[in-house]
């Protein structure tokens, strides 16, 4: 499902006519948090949040953090909810033989990388995750709204692009609760991109440490550089990966865009293939869409990653260290 269109554009009549709810869902959350007792876990948890509903970035800023910690010699562990998935959990993601159905695309993403317990109780999945191998951290990929763990640095990951949207709360936006809320309780801010929409300020009087960093295309696209290729996607903004395309120098013959997670039958992924054989192009769609695809159907499909570069590592590094300070 995507996400409607007036959550986009402030002043909007239909987003001022259900800001009351907005403002009674935002209510609900603070509530929950005054009211919850959270989990303290024996190991530092690192939160990865955001402030909308929708992708802003969250897991590929929790896959580079972790990439990080592992090179300097850190063990880690992930804990997700396992979005789209149906074990409840607590499970830990085996990526050769769990699919996208069982635990949802992103925990398959993020084990890759680093052990993976996906669950819809983040207590259990908490106790579970701290007990695997003993980790030197736990990296929340969302959970942020959650009271029910204690979290000892949340960082909150913000679309330069998209910003907060209207400024309401759910169903007026697409703010998950009020801006103000979520910086009392957050460690910093991760934005990423361009800030074409004036984030940087709001952040800034908050006296968060903001820390930019911009996405760039993986290895595979160097590939493809002046190659006609056809682009799909199911994520939260396919647009943002066909202009990435268009950025390294592919020629985007079409894209087809669809809901975030989508699971895509044979009969789509056989009529892309179709259309690219046609038009002499490559197939070409993202990493969090391979993951929902089976071997059959990503033969002959470029998968191009994404990494991101940070503009300051030594501001990020800054505001890592309070994790392992003792």
């Amino acid at each position: 499902m995507q996400a409607p269109d007036f959550w986009r554009r402030k002043g909007g009549a239909l987003g001022g006519i259900l800001a009351p709810l907005g403002w009674f869902y935002g209510l609900v959350v603070r509530l929950r948090f005054a009211l919850s007792r959270p989990v303290k876990a024996p190991v530092p948890v690192l939160c990865i949040g955001n402030f909308v509903t929708g992708g802003a970035g969250k897991t590929p800023v929790a896959l580079n953090l972790a990439r990080r910690f592992i090179a300097q010699g850190r063990k880690v562990c992930f804990l997700t909810r396992g979005y789209g998935g149906r074990l409840a959990g607590p499970v830990r993601v085996d990526p050769e033989t769990h699919t996208a159905l069982d635990v949802g695309d992103e925990a398959l993403l993020l084990a890759r990388v680093a052990p993976t317990w996906a669950a819809g109780d983040r207590a259990r999945g908490l106790a579970a995750a701290a007990g695997d191998g003993s980790p030197d951290v736990v990296i929340m990929d969302d959970g942020f709204q959650n009271p029910s763990i204690a979290k000892d640095l949340s960082l909150l990951v913000v679309d330069g692009e998209y910003g907060f949207g209207n400024g309401h709360a759910l169903p007026a936006g697409p703010l998950r609760e009020p801006v103000g809320s979520a910086l009392k309780r957050a460690d910093g801010v991760v934005l990423v991109g361009q800030d074409d929409s004036g984030v940087g300020l709001a952040i800034k009087a908050s006296s968060l440490p903001l820390l930019q960093v911009w996405p760039r295309p993986g290895p595979e696209a160097a590939e493809l550089e002046g190659k006609s290729v056809v682009a799909f996607a199911g994520i939260a903004n396919p647009e943002k990966f066909f202009h990435t395309l268009q950025e390294a120098g592919c020629v985007v013959e079409s894209a087809h865009g669809f809901d975030d997670h989508h699971l895509f039958t044979k009969e789509e992924i056989s009529r892309l293939k179709g259309e690219a054989e046609n038009r002499n192009a490559r197939l070409v769609t993202t990493e969090k869409d391979a993951a929902r695809l089976s071997a059959m159907d990503l033969d002959g499909v470029s998968v191009v990653s994404l990494f991101l570069e940070w503009e300051d590592e030594t501001s990020l590094d800054a505001a890592l260290r309070p994790l392992f300070s003792d």
